[in-house]
């Protein structure tokens, strides 16, 4: 019987099977796909482009975490500072939007600043969700025009039914000094969390995992249908059956609870409680490379059919063909809160109208390769049921010794670095340290 048995080989599975391989255990990894990597999968189109499973790119500031990557693609990935923007209105706004008001209607960059003011000599009322967070830290104008606006079409629910135990750095908050730069000087200091940026040079995003998998054993096509925690026993759709000593789940926590034999009735409810968003992801390849000067770009204005654009040949030209470009698109939806209104080819349709509207594309741009890629788990969503569901499915599942990680075990909004911990992490929990 194998020591440990990794379910996902995302990030946070390979986060195990490297703890497991540090400590000499043997581990066997399942993935219900017939490739490896989950959500940081990437794929190659005929016409030469790359394209991740959403945008991915590494910013982790753990030297550890940065070394083991880098050692995975040979020492040869790119390293840059990301310039990003933002639309609104007809309007290109360098980000973050607080800290870059000038240009935009005197009469809004006006109301802005004097709720901005009010609000840091203002007594805080209590917090109770994320929507009181921004109002106390934008002021109310600010807070309505932009981030309330991207929210619901990020998370596909309004900031009032969301908590604020997401938030870490994610929102930059700047002092009365900087909005005030920002409002009457049309250059600004680049302003964000994170400085240095990092992707493969050839491959995509997987290439900083593909190294993992010749050291694991890894049985890909195996999709779980169910889980015996008292005879420790797996199932697959294939018709496989496995035996388990310990185990580790990156399983989204709404699919993977369903699947245990004996679970109450009361687990089983909570885990169909937690939401996350989907996502339609719309990939183009155009015949220059001029496309934007952005990395990404975030969009507010809710006519426009996706709520964030990236451009892969600008992490790594390996990711188009020379002197193409490359734009991925990402419209939200969530089984909960939003649904997707278009089929494929629709929201293919959608964008490039959307995409020339803006002035991205013209309409005699040549479009090399078109597609849509349905990602059903995308985002988690903080909504007010979160906490409390998420409380009673994991105290079940630690009380029967299944452990999870990552984004979709541990429910959280983790990035790549935090999920390849948390696998480190369950493994060094079943081992007793």
């Amino acid at each position: 019987m194998t020591k440990i048995t990794i379910i996902g080989t995302g990030m946070a599975g390979l986060g195990a099977a490297y703890q497991a391989l540090q400590e000499n255990v043997s581990c066997v990894m399942y993935d219900k796909n017939d490739h490896h990597g989950g959500h940081t999968a990437s794929w190659s189109t005929t016409e030469g482009f790359v394209f991740d499973e959403g945008p991915h790119i590494s910013f982790t500031k753990d030297k550890r975490i940065q070394a083991i990557l880098e050692e995975n693609v040979g020492g040869k990935f790119e390293s840059f500072s990301a310039h990003v923007n933002n639309y609104w209105q007809g309007q290109w706004i360098k980000h973050p939007a607080q800290c870059n008001l000038h240009g935009l209607p005197t009469s809004l960059v006006v109301k802005v600043l004097n709720d901005f003011i009010h609000a840091q000599f203002k007594e805080t009322n209590e917090i109770n969700n994320y929507a009181d967070w921004l109002i106390a830290s934008y002021g109310r104008t600010f807070a309505e025009t932009f981030p309330m606006e991207y929210g619901l079409r990020y998370h596909t629910t309004t900031a009032d039914n969301m908590s604020t135990d997401w938030l870490g750095p994610r929102l930059y908050r700047p002092d009365i000094e900087e909005i005030l730069k920002g409002a009457l000087n049309p250059v600004t200091d680049d302003v964000h969390y994170v400085g240095e940026f990092r992707y493969p040079s050839q491959g995509g995003f997987v290439s900083y995992l593909n190294k993992f998998f010749e050291k694991t054993n890894t049985r890909l096509s195996h999709r779980l249908t169910k889980l015996d925690p008292v005879n420790k026993k797996l199932w697959f759709e294939n018709g496989t059956e496995a035996n388990y000593h310990a185990i580790v789940s990156s399983i989204p926590l709404p699919e993977l609870v369903p699947m245990i034999k004996g679970v109450p009735k009361k687990v089983l409810e909570a885990s169909q409680k937690l939401a996350c968003t989907s996502c339609m992801t719309v990939n183009l390849g155009i015949a220059r490379k001029d496309i934007s000067p952005a990395h990404w770009s975030y969009f507010y204005d809710r006519d426009f059919i996706f709520t964030r654009l990236s451009f892969p040949h600008m992490f790594a030209s390996s990711n188009a063909p020379a002197g193409t470009g490359s734009i991925q698109a990402e419209i939200y939806y969530s089984k909960k809160y939003k649904s997707l209104e278009y089929n494929k080819q629709e929201c293919i349709d959608r964008t490039i109208k959307d995409l020339q509207r803006c002035g991205l594309l013209s309409t005699d741009d040549k479009i090399l390769y078109q597609g849509a890629r349905n990602i059903e788990y995308a985002n988690i969503i903080f909504d007010l049921d979160r906490k409390e569901a998420l409380g009673i499915v994991h105290k079940y599942l630690e009380d029967n010794e299944i452990q999870v990680a990552g984004r979709y075990g541990k429910w959280g909004y983790h990035w790549t670095d935090e999920s390849f911990k948390s696998g480190e992490s369950a493994v060094k929990k079943i081992l007793g340290h």
